[in-house]
């Protein structure tokens, strides 16, 4: 009921197409840029793994060692 009033029709056909293009430009964005990200980001995925990793081990430790 609380959902009706902000969420009409024409702004769930908004939202849906507004996603779908949203997610199709950056598919083709990414593929225009795909040759640039090999050379200059190579390795960069594993490194954002790992950094990633680390900051998730550190917040599950603080919150273990706080008992929260």
């Amino acid at each position: 009921m609380f959902l009706n009033a902000y969420f009409t029709t024409g702004r769930i056909v908004f939202m849906i197409l507004f996603f779908i293009s949203f997610v199709a430009l950056m598919i083709y964005s990414y593929r225009k840029d795909i040759k640039n990200h090999e050379r200059y980001y190579k390795g960069t995925g594993k490194k954002v793994l790992l950094y990633g990793g680390i900051v998730i081990a550190v917040f599950v430790a603080i919150r273990i060692l706080w008992g929260q």
